[in-house]
């Protein structure tokens, strides 16, 4: 649209809903500061080269400028200047040399460089940050586009709304999952679009999977200091555009309009095969980074709301986060930009829910984490966000910042704890039986208090923050090298163990312990109570070549290497979820009481291998590490219990973590196997009651109660 067909000025609009909003003939626009003078809306050409012409917004009313741009409508492309104070030691820096993006932006237009124009301050000045740059940086900004109006995604309608029992997590990456899959034609490998593919979705089913949960998919930038190495951040934990998908997954990545159709029909894909889909969410930070970072949105319309600044001195952001500033998510301005966010991706993009990346910054008070902040009080009582799934990281890199087991209502949490004991007791024996029993029962220690079900416990023994699951096995130490930080990033001390050969080896014996015991924590992963996630390539054996923090690794490292697949292991996975689905005993919600129920059966019970029930000094001694438990619905007097009851049978659980085998006397039976990870035994071998059974090294065995033969 030329300069001259712009109308003269703008009309008052109104101050809601936030961002740019096409309506009755025009465009409404409302951006919120509290400490801003004037703001003004600059209107530039489709290619976002030019300015046209600039309009003073109306305001503020309640922190809100605002105002309605008639005669425009969609792909309008338009930018924001604020004027304010210039007092960096007081948190404020607006800069009016500085055009921003509007925090609501549904379309992003442009191509980011780093570049020292986009820095509010003048970069090597000797007096710090605190000179103003004066330089404009229109020219290079990324500018906002109006986007059409908002619809109900298509995914909306069909998805499948799988219950929080039964929920079995599949964690990826967008590019990684099908960037080396040859069935997804080469065009689409690494897309939305690779994902939605036949081929794609018929791996998750095989696996049998309710939920992919996806890294992050909203549109971020590369760090300055990654891009100086010759690098990515591939994994996307630094959003600059919470309201759009990021458009190196599409297919069409110039197109905005196109981007967001091509996530939109993604998610409806999965939804039709019955696959749910979560998105990983980073609420915490912004690409801003510290106080010396870019002034690119957040910063210059009002860096003193946005982010929470030291007390003691407010020209320093304070870093909870690892990445410089944490957004103030206790300002009541922010949490609307949050809850906002989060009904957009699940109304107009159709997601089922979210991960809340280093969540216990959502609930930061002033003095600490609070799990009845106003965030959560406001999201339990959104009526959109009441179906959707809540997935927490309970921790965070500030003080009193690890917060597992304290998140109110729906949240389920990452548990970490599973992961560590369960590596230890696999991999070292290094922990005893008491703690994996407490692990593999929810970590009720954790979670059984108020409302919480045993759901809220997401058990994992790989993510993408850490070693593969063949790494596990492969590496004793982190061989981070291709990140460009001298190894010094990524977890130290991880629990790991290579099994006497560091990384790939062709001696069989290694390798056949390694598939040993990938396989037995794979197994207690996936049948432990609580919610279990694999993390994607763990179930065919990508490695990462030792890198336990692949996040700058867009290449084969982070890749999911199909070409390599073990179909065993994916076959193993499959049966293990499908035993799991088809056992009500394995996947069910309700805690597990010590107390013997009114028909004298009690809901889980412990055994040591002799067959006695366990005793304080059989869980005090750590020189034995096989244990086994008999998990029988009927002690389990909850109505959920009861109607569980009906249909399931008790079943048996033996766990050895010896390197030598170790016979069991398992109370009652008779018993039916139905899983021996080690590979040693076929399922369905009968053992009477009585009879004694020998679990092979390493290994975790399932049996299912065998009703008695019918009389002829």
């Amino acid at each position: 649209m030329p300069a001259s067909r712009l109308p003269p000025r703008l009309l008052v609009g109104r101050p809601e809903p936030f961002g740019a909003l096409a309506r009755d003939g025009g465009v409404n626009f409302a951006v919120f500061s509290d400490h801003a003078q004037r703001i003004e809306l600059c209107v530039f050409d489709a290619s976002g080269a030019r300015e046209l012409k600039r309009y003073v917004l109306y305001g503020p009313r309640d922190g809100v400028f605002h105002g309605f741009l008639p005669g425009v409508g969609p792909g309008l492309v338009y930018g924001l200047r604020a004027h304010g104070p210039w007092q960096p030691e007081a948190g404020h820096r607006f800069n009016p040399h500085k055009l921003l993006l509007d925090p609501w932006a549904r379309e992003i237009v442009g191509h980011f460089r780093w570049r020292p124009e986009h820095f509010g301050h003048e970069v090597g000045h000797p007096e710090g940050n605190r000179i103003a740059d004066r330089r404009d940086n229109a020219l290079h900004a990324l500018k906002a586009r109006v986007a059409p109006p908002p619809a109900v995604a298509p995914g909306v309608a069909n998805a499948p709304r799988h219950r929080p029992a039964d929920l079995v997590l599949y964690e990826t990456h967008v590019k990684n999952f099908t960037r080396r899959l040859e069935a997804v034609p080469e065009p689409l490998r690494g897309t939305y679009a690779g994902l939605a593919h036949p081929a794609a979705v018929a791996h998750l089913q095989r696996l049998g999977v309710t939920t992919v949960s996806l890294l992050p998919v909203q549109y971020h930038l590369d760090e300055a200091a990654v891009v100086e190495r010759g690098l990515v951040n591939h994994w996307g934990y630094n959003t600059l555009g919470f309201f759009c998908p990021e458009p190196r997954y599409a297919s069409a990545r110039h197109d905005p309009t196109a981007v967001a159709d091509e996530f939109r029909a993604m998610v409806a894909t999965l939804h039709d095969a019955g696959i749910e889909v979560v998105i990983d969410v980073v609420f915490n930070h912004t690409c801003e980074g510290d106080e010396n970072g870019p002034t690119l949105s957040w910063r210059g319309l009002d860096h003193a709301s946005w982010y929470r600044l030291r007390p003691d001195d407010p020209g320093h952001c304070e870093n909870l986060t690892g990445c410089g500033n944490t957004l103030h998510v206790a300002h009541p301005r922010v949490t609307q930009f949050v809850l906002d966010a989060l009904r957009y991706w699940v109304h107009e993009m159709g997601v089922d829910g979210f991960r809340f990346d280093l969540a216990p910054v959502l609930g930061r008070r002033r003095h600490g984490f609070d799990p009845d902040a106003a965030f959560f009080v406001a999201l339990r009582q959104d009526p959109l966000l009441a179906r959707v799934h809540l997935i927490a990281e309970p921790w965070d890199l500030g003080y009193d910042g690890y917060q597992l087991g304290r998140f109110p209502g729906r949240f389920l949490e990452w548990n970490d704890k599973f992961r560590d004991s369960v590596r230890r007791y696999w991999l070292f024996r290094g922990v005893g039986r008491g703690e994996l029993a407490r692990r593999f029962t929810a970590s009720s220690d954790l979670f059984h208090h108020g409302h919480r079900r045993p759901s809220a416990s997401v058990n994992f023994v790989s993510a993408h923050d850490g070693f593969t699951l063949v790494d596990v096995v492969s590496y004793s130490h982190k061989h981070n090298e291709a990140n460009g930080e001298y190894n010094r990033d990524g977890r130290n001390g991880e629990p790991a163990h290579n099994q006497g050969v560091e990384g790939p080896t062709r001696d069989e014996a290694v390798l056949a312990r390694r598939r040993r015991l990938q396989r037995a924590m794979l197994a207690t992963t996936l049948l432990a109570q609580g919610t279990p996630m694999l993390h994607g390539g763990d179930e065919l054996g990508h490695s990462q070549q030792g890198n336990n923090n692949a996040y700058c690794q867009d290449n084969p490292i982070g890749w999911i290497d199909w070409a390599h697949a073990d179909e065993a292991l994916i076959a193993f996975v499959a049966d293990v979820v499908a035993l799991r689905r088809d056992e009500p005993a394995l996947h069910h919600d309700v805690w597990f009481l010590g107390d013997t129920a009114s028909n004298g059966e009690r809901g889980i019970v412990w055994y040591a291998p002799s067959g006695h029930e366990m005793t304080v000094d059989d869980w005090h001694d750590g020189g034995h590490h096989a244990f086994a438990c008999v998990i029988n619905l009927h002690g389990d007097e909850s109505p959920e219990g009861q109607v569980a009851a009906e249909r399931a049978a008790p079943v048996a659980v033996v766990f050895n973590a010896e390197t030598s085998p170790v016979p069991f006397a398992v109370p009652g039976g008779p018993w039916i196997l139905r899983l021996d990870s080690s590979g040693e035994s076929a399922p369905g071998g009968r053992l009477d009651g009585g009879a004694r059974l020998v679990a092979p090294a390493s290994s975790l065995l399932v049996l299912r109660h065998a009703a008695p033969p019918k009389k002829a």
